[in-house]
C-alpha cells in the first residue's frame, strides 16, 4: 500500500507538471445558454458584415447544448426579433403562441380567480410557450452557421489572469483523474482558451462568476443576490384535457402567506398533448422543515390542478435555481479582459417570471460593445485583457434596465406582515398605477442563507405520501432528468468544514440540505459505530440547480464544476 501511495503521489505530480495546451481565439465565451449564444451570434454578425476576421469560441459544461438548459418558459420574442428577424423561416422552435391566460390565488380546497388587467407584468399576450432547451439548441445551430466554434462538454474550471491582473482566459478542467486525485488511464490535462475579452455566461449562480465576485469586488455597490428554487415536470395528459396556448399561474397553496412562490401550468403545442407544469419557491423561506421538491408533488393534488393530469403520466423532471435580486443586485458587470452576461449577474423580470429576453438582450449588447473595442486599429488599453465598461453604460441606456428599474420594488415588497396580499396591493398600486416610477428603492433582507429560523422555533411539515399516479418520491423524478456523472472523479460539491453539517446544520436547523436539495444529493445517516450521525453526500444524483450552495445556512458547502459532460441530460426542459 506505501509503494501504491507513492505511485499515486508521482502521478499526481506529474499530472500538475504537464503543460495544459494552450489557444488563441478573439472573443471566449463561457455558458452556452440563451445569453451566451446571443453574443456568439451577435458578435459573428457584425463580423461578416464588416468582412472581419474574428474567432469566437463558446465553451459548455453539458454534453450537449441545451441539456442543462430549464426554464419554463413563456418566451417573450421582443430580442429575438432583433436578432433573428426571420427566426421563422429558420424554424426556431416557437410553436405555441400564447392564446389564453388565466392567474388564481389557490387556497387549500379553491381557486379564487384574479383578473389579468392590461399593463400587469403577468400579460402574456405575444409571447410564445417553448421548450427552452430545443430553442437553446437551435441557437446553438445558427451561432454554428455564422462560425462560432461551440465545445459542448468542456467545463470551464478555472479564470486565469494575466501578470497586470486582467482576465486572460479560462482553462477546462483536467478529465479522468480518480477520486483520491490520480490519473486514470483515460487522463487528459486540460486546455487553455485565451482572450482578449472573455464573456461569462454561466447562468444563475456561475462557479467562475463567484470567484470574479471576490476577485474584483464586483458586489461592493449592490445588494447580495436572493434566489428562488424552481421545479419542473413534463407531462402528457388526455387530449380530452389538452388546450394549447394556455397560460395558467397561481400563488398562495401550498406555500405560507410569508413564503415567496407561485405555480405556472403551460399547454404546448408540439404535435401531442404535453404540459410543462413546475412551482417556483423563494429561497428566503425561513422554516427549515420546508420540503421545496413535497410543496410541488403537494400541489399537484389541488382540485384545480389535478383534472389536468388524471389519465397523464410524467415524461421529464428537473430543477433549477433562479434569480431574483432584480436591479438591486446586479453587480459591476465589467472588468478588465472580461464582463458578465445574462442571468449570471441576474437580469430576470421576477414578476413577469421572464429572463430569457433580457438575458439575450445583454449579450447582444455586450457583443456590439466588445466588437468596436476589439476590432478598433487604434485601441489603447491600460491592461492586457481588454476592459469594456461601454457594455454596462448600453444596459443602462436599454430597455432592459427601463424594465428592471420598473419592477425593482415588486419581488421585496412581499416583506410585509400581510406578505402575499401586501405585496399583491403594494403591485396594483405602485406599479399598475404609477409604473413603478414611486422615489424610493426597497431593500431585500440579505442573504437567503441567513434566513432559516433553528429548527426549535419551527413547526414540522407534515407531506403526504406520493400516490405514484400524481405525485412522486425523489428518486424516481431524478431518474427522469437523466442525470449522470462518472463515479470515480473528485467530488464536485465540496464541504469547507467537513464537521460543521453535523454540529450546526444538523443540530441547529435539523438538516435543511435533506429538504432543500431537489435530488436526494444529502442524507444525514448514523455513524458505523451507531453513535451519532454523518453527512452523505450522493453527488452523481446532482441535477447542478446550486440551491446548496445557496441556501446552506453555514455557507459551507462550495459547488465546483464536475467533469465535462455530467450532470443532468434535460431534453427539451
Amino acid at each position: 500500500s506505501v509503494v501504491l501511495i507513492l505511485f499515486r503521489t508521482l502521478l499526481s505530480s506529474y499530472r500538475i507538471e504537464m503543460e495544459r495546451f494552450a489557444d488563441e481565439a478573439d472573443v471566449v465565451i463561457v455558458g452556452g445558454g440563451p445569453a451566451g449564444l446571443s453574443a456568439a451570434i451577435r458578435l459573428k454578425q457584425l463580423a461578416n458584415e464588416q468582412e472581419k476576421e474574428l474567432r469566437v469560441c463558446l465553451v459548455e459544461k453539458a454534453s450537449q447544448i441545451g441539456a442543462h438548459t430549464l426554464s419554463g418558459a413563456c418566451l417573450e420574442p421582443s430580442s429575438l426579433n432583433e436578432l433573428i428577424p426571420d427566426w421563422k423561416e429558420r424554424g426556431a422552435p416557437l410553436n405555441t403562441p400564447v392564446t389564453e391566460d388565466v392567474f388564481s390565488i389557490l387556497t387549500e380546497k379553491y381557486r379564487i380567480p384574479v383578473p389579468i388587467l392590461p399593463g400587469l407584468p403577468m400579460v402574456n399576450h405575444g409571447n410564445y410557450i417553448v421548450r427552452l432547451g430545443n430553442f437553446v439548441r437551435w441557437l446553438g445551430e445558427q451561432a454554428e452557421e455564422l462560425g462560432v466554434e461551440l465545445y459542448p462538454g468542456y467545463a470551464a474550471s478555472e479564470v486565469l489572469f494575466h501578470e497586470d491582473g486582467s482576465v486572460k482566459g479560462v482553462a477546462t478542467n483536467d478529465v479522468g483523474i480518480a477520486k483520491d486525485g490520480s490519473p486514470k488511464d483515460v487522463f487528459e490535462r486540460g486546455m487553455e482558451l485565451h482572450a482578449k475579452v472573455t464573456i461569462f455566461g454561466e447562468g444563475c449562480h456561475g462557479h467562475l462568476a463567484k470567484q470574479l465576485y471576490k476577485h474584483f469586488n464586483l458586489r461592493e455597490n449592490c445588494e447580495p443576490q436572493t434566489y428562488a428554487i424552481g421545479l419542473k415536470e413534463v407531462w402528457m395528459i388526455d387530449e380530452k384535457k389538452w388546450r394549447p396556448g394556455r397560460v395558467e399561474h397561481s400563488v398562495g397553496w401550498p406555500l405560507n402567506r410569508n413564503t415567496y412562490g407561485g405555480s405556472f401550468l403551460y399547454h404546448l403545442n408540439e404535435g401531442e398533448p404535453l404540459v410543462a407544469l413546475g412551482l417556483v419557491v423563494g429561497l428566503d423561506y425561513t422554516n427549515p422543515y420546508l420540503s421545496p421538491f413535497r410543496e410541488f408533488q403537494r400541489w399537484k393534488h389541488h382540485p384545480f390542478v389535478a383534472p389536468t393530469l388524471e389519465g397523464g403520466h410524467r415524461i421529464a423532471y428537473g430543477a433549477r435555481a433562479l434569480n431574483e435580486g432584480g436591479l438591486q443586485s446586479i453587480p459591476k458587470l465589467t472588468f478588465p479582459g472580461g464582463l458578465l452576461i445574462g442571468c449570471s449577474p441576474g437580469f430576470m423580470n421576477v414578476p413577469k417570471i421572464k429572463g430569457t429576453h433580457t438575458a439575450m438582450k445583454s449579450g447582444m449588447l455586450a457583443a456590439e460593445t466588445i466588437f468596436a473595442k476589439v476590432t478598433a486599429e487604434d485601441v489603447e488599453s491600460e491592461t492586457a485583457g481588454l476592459h469594456v465598461p461601454e457594455y454596462a453604460e448600453a444596459l443602462k441606456s436599454s430597455w432592459v434596465w427601463k424594465e428592471l428599474h420598473a419592477v425593482r420594488n415588486i419581488r421585496p415588497s412581499f416583506h410585509n406582515y400581510f406578505g402575499l396580499y401586501g405585496g399583491m396591493i403594494y403591485t396594483g398600486i405602485f406599479y399598475w398605477i404609477f409604473r413603478g416610477k414611486e422615489p424610493w428603492t426597497l431593500k431585500h433582507c440579505g442573504l437567503d442563507a441567513h434566513q432559516l429560523k433553528p429548527a426549535k422555533d419551527c413547526t414540522p411539515i407534515e407531506y403526504p405520501k406520493p400516490d405514484g399516479k400524481i405525485s412522486f418520491d425523489l428518486l424516481s423524478s431524478v431518474a427522469l432528468s437523466g442525470t449522470n456523472h462518472e463515479g470515480d472523479q473528485p467530488p464536485h460539491l465540496t464541504l469547507k468544514d467537513d464537521s460543521v453539517p453535523v454540529n450546526r446544520n444538523l443540530a441547529v436547523f435539523d438538516g435543511p440540505e435533506q429538504r432543500f436539495c431537489p435530488a436526494g444529493v444529502y442524507e444525514y445517516v448514523p455513524l458505523e459505530s451507531g453513535d451519532g450521525m454523518r453527512l452523505q453526500i450522493n453527488a452523481q444524483n446532482c441535477v447542478h440547480c446550486k440551491t446548496c450552495d445557496i441556501k446552506d445556512p453555514s455557507q459551507n458547502i462550495n459547488w465546483v464544476v464536475p467533469e465535462g459532460g455530467g450532470g443532468p441530460a434535460y431534453n427539451g426542459m
